[in-house]
């Protein structure tokens, strides 16, 4: 009897999916949608360095399937376009265009023809902006002046961009080092003819590893991954001038000390893995003068195939290796006490070291910490700023450090879910070295918060006396029909910042403004792309589940919706479950009315121009007090959440309960699935790249850190698989054919729509070609949207 729980895991590897196919061609959604759906997207907005500039990045707004459709080549956790040299899930730009923050100067930049735009940079000094542009065969290196409006092309299609970033400029602005391709040869399958067998051990380590995608599988596997992975370092002038600095070897990034005087540069090295990614095989670090000699070895990593069980656990050695910022060239790092094992009992976890170049002394210590590390803001000899978290507890911690002395001591502890106690992040500023580290003067430092309340968001700049200890606000958004967003200090002691603007239906612009007068300007004038939903209703509905936890979701009506005659409009709740250790920052809430109301397949806002109701990222806490896990009591929370929703709207008038649809992606597709197998609550729901058999991740999941012989009741309770017979209520599910996301590979949905096939439910299953865990291609998404939208009319209306 105490195997039994195997039966279902056995069945489900036997199973073969044999669906019934259906020929169907793209389709579109109805009008309504599709004129929200089919727009320009507006761009990405980015500050130069010195904040006199603003660069405007555009981009399609949809990939085409076509562009999913480049040869792809699948190794060690990535998916490279082997032909060109770069990941095949780039983000590319198509224009770019520049305008002075003061808004007296604002030109194009003309690209190269059927640009594909990538890895844009702007120089140290701010004067000119390097980006890559990706061909069939390769990517190339271009510059662009600021001054002169000179674009000039430095390298042709020779750079390599699988692995990091393929140039970086040097603190001068007048040269870059450059990552150059040290094969262009793409390997055939036909080549790859074994030479043996595929052979792996176990040595009788324990080990909590998750499931991964796209890894290593045979020997050619490696050394079609070492071919394309492998690059040679150049320096590169403005003029396309190339210097030999390192030959080929499988470079993992690089940086410059703040004095420029030496380079830090990591490498992977063997042997690789079978059942990690890239980033767990051995590594190297070495730091290198500015003509390539060796100066140091600074550090070596082994193949990471054993993982100590707990999200606190880390890799045991030196780790988090950075320059200091405000500091010519000093290593820092930090360093396991417990070897990298959450579960070891310690007094600490990690102790911070600093390290200084030429490296002939030994690394000095600066402080132990007792949980673990979570990165540094350096200010100066006598001022630094070191976090530390614990997953477990959700609690973290900020010290404020004498790096001179190690004195210590903590001036924040907090619970990292609680975002209404979030003091903000210091403001950092250019120092000597041209490099950024906090800004402090006379013992005082300078915090950008969120601000957010219960009474709504309000941004704020607060003042931190580090030697007293005392707190002075300088300035707090007020309450307007605008929310405002503070984006960057430009100078504290004028009161000179940047922010930005927006409303339900007013897109965010940039604007310059003093903290002191209030005066402000204009900086951006970008128009809403959907101004169909201007007159839509949009409200934040605050409500209460049984147990008293608070929460939250927006609320859209139809335009015209009258509130008075309280028509029973149809629901659809769009959610996403979220884990929390407390009650009280489970009732947290972000939803803001005054957020600019931004549409996209990932939601189901398009539908309240069809005549639907929608309560949009209703909250859906699953809280663990104490010993006690979140998914100890998932589903009762999650019928809960659901049931607190409908009530919230109905008791407003507006909707009929016996219509209501919920969806959600991923973790959020693996809640409809339970909502629908153990509620009455809904007419139909939609789910999307979602797993839903456990035993399937049997190392942990989501926030889950018990694996499957921990707890296999667990995980049999936790898989919509093993309750598909209880599914009643039509489902739709969707998944990309090639999803890349951990733990929901496309034979989830597959093996789910068998089941509920098998078992007489009424289920419809939608494949999409050649997409990932989220939709990029335009034919797909609108055939998403078309699929979703008859789906809801058949079996809602």
């Amino acid at each position: 009897m105490k195997y039994k729980f195997l039966i279902p895991f056995l069945f489900l590897c036997t199973l073969r999916p044999g669906q019934a196919q259906e020929n169907l061609t793209f389709q579109k959604p109805p009008a309504e949608i599709l004129k929200l759906a089919d727009f320009q997207r507006p761009p990405v907005i980015r500050i130069s360095p010195d904040k006199k500039w603003v660069l405007f990045q555009y981009r399609p707004t949809y990939k085409t399937l076509s562009e999913l459709g480049v040869e792809e080549t699948k190794l060690a956790g990535l998916r490279i376009n082997s032909l060109a040299g770069i990941s095949s899930t780039e983000t590319y730009y198509d224009g770019l265009s520049i305008q002075s923050v003061d808004g007296k100067e604002t030109f194009k930049i003309n690209l190269p023809v059927e640009a594909l735009i990538s890895n844009i940079e702007f120089s140290p000094d701010s004067k000119k902006i390097a980006f890559t542009n990706t061909k069939n065969y390769g990517v190339e290196l271009y510059v662009f002046d600021v001054i002169t409006k000179q674009l000039t092309r430095v390298v042709q299609e020779n750079l390599n961009a699988v692995l990091h970033a393929p140039f970086t400029w040097y603190k001068t602005s007048d040269r870059l080092l450059v990552s150059f391709r040290a094969s262009t040869k793409v390997r055939k399958d036909s080549e790859d003819i074994p030479k043996g067998p595929i052979i792996s051990s176990s040595d009788g380590q324990i080990s909590q590893l998750r499931t991964y995608q796209d890894l290593l599988k045979t020997p050619a596997d490696e050394e079609q991954f070492q071919e394309l992975v492998s690059s040679s370092l150049a320096w590169v002038d403005l003029n396309g001038k190339i210097t030999k600095f390192k030959d080929e070897d499988m470079y993992l990034n690089s940086s410059f000390s703040p004095d420029g005087q030496y380079v830090m540069i990591s490498t992977l090295k063997k042997p690789f893995s079978y059942v990690v990614p890239f980033n767990s095989f051995p590594q190297e670090v070495n730091v290198y003068d500015l003509q390539g000699n060796l100066v140091k070895k600074v550090n070596e990593t082994p193949l990471m195939e054993i993982m100590p069980k707990g999200f606190s656990s880390t890799r045991p050695g030196k780790r988090s290796m950075n320059w200091r910022s405000d500091k010519a060239a000093t290593l820092t790092f930090v360093e396991a006490l417990d070897g990298g094992d959450a579960n070891k009992p310690a007094e600490y976890r990690d102790e911070l070291f600093v390290w200084e170049a030429p490296f002939q002394a030994a690394p000095k210590s600066l402080m132990k910490i007792k949980d673990r590390y979570a990165g540094v803001n350096w200010g100066n000899d006598e001022y630094a700023l070191v976090n530390s978290q614990w997953y477990d507890t959700r609690n973290s911690k900020t010290y404020l450090l004498n790096p001179t002395t190690g004195a210590n001591k903590v001036i924040y502890d907090r619970n990292n879910q609680d975002i209404y106690s979030d003091p903000g992040s210091p403001y950092r500023d250019k120092n000597e070295f041209g490099t950024y580290n906090m800004y402090i003067k006379n013992g005082k430092s300078y915090w950008v918060g969120s601000g957010f309340t219960k009474e709504g968001e309000f941004p704020f700049i607060e003042e931190y006396d580090f030697k007293t200890g005392k707190k002075k606000r300088l300035y707090t958004a007020k309450e307007s029909d605008m929310q405002e967003r503070i984006s960057s200090i430009v100078d504290i002691e004028k009161g000179d910042i940047l922010v930005s603007l927006q409303s339900a239906t007013q897109f965010p612009n940039y604007y310059t403004k003093n903290i002191k007068s209030g005066k402000q300007k204009a900086v951006t004038q970008i128009e809403n792309p959907f101004s169909s939903l201007d007159k839509v209703h949009k409200e934040v509905l605050n409500y209460k589940r049984k147990d008293g936890v608070e929460l939250s979701g927006t609320l859209y009506l139809p335009a015209g919706y009258d509130k008075t005659k309280k028509e029973k409009l149809p629901l659809l709740i769009w959610a996403y479950p979220r884990e929390y250790k407390d009650k009280s920052t489970a009732g947290q809430s972000t939803a803001n009315p005054k957020e600019f109301t931004f549409p996209s397949y990932g939601s189901f806002i398009y539908w309240v121009t069809r005549g639907y109701a929608v309560l949009d990222n209703a909250a859906f806490p699953i809280v663990g007090e104490g010993t006690q896990e979140p998914n100890d009591t998932f589903i009762p929370q999650l019928v809960a959440n659901a049931e607190a929703a409908i009530d919230a709207v109905d008791q407003l008038g507006y909707i009929d309960r016996k219509k209501v649809a919920v969806g959600g992606h991923s973790y959020g597709a693996f809640m409809t699935a339970h909502l629908l197998a153990n509620s009455n609550l809904f007419a139909a729901g939609i789910a999307r790249s979602g797993a839903y058999n456990r035993t399937l991740t049997p190392f942990g999941f989501q926030s889950e850190q018990r694996n499957f012989w921990d707890d296999p009741q667990l995980y049999m309770t936790m898989s919509p698989f093993m309750s598909a017979n209880r599914v009643k209520t039509p489902i739709l599910l969707i998944h990309g054919a090639a999803d890349n996301n951990p733990g929901t590979f496309t034979l989830q949905t597959e093996r789910y729509f068998q089941a509920l096939k098998n078992l007489g439910g009424t289920a419809r299953m939608v494949i999409l070609p050649r997409e990932s865990h989220g939709y990029a291609a335009k034919e797909n998404i609108f055939h998403v949207l078309w699929e979703q939208d008859q789906f809801l009319e058949k079996y809602l209306k």
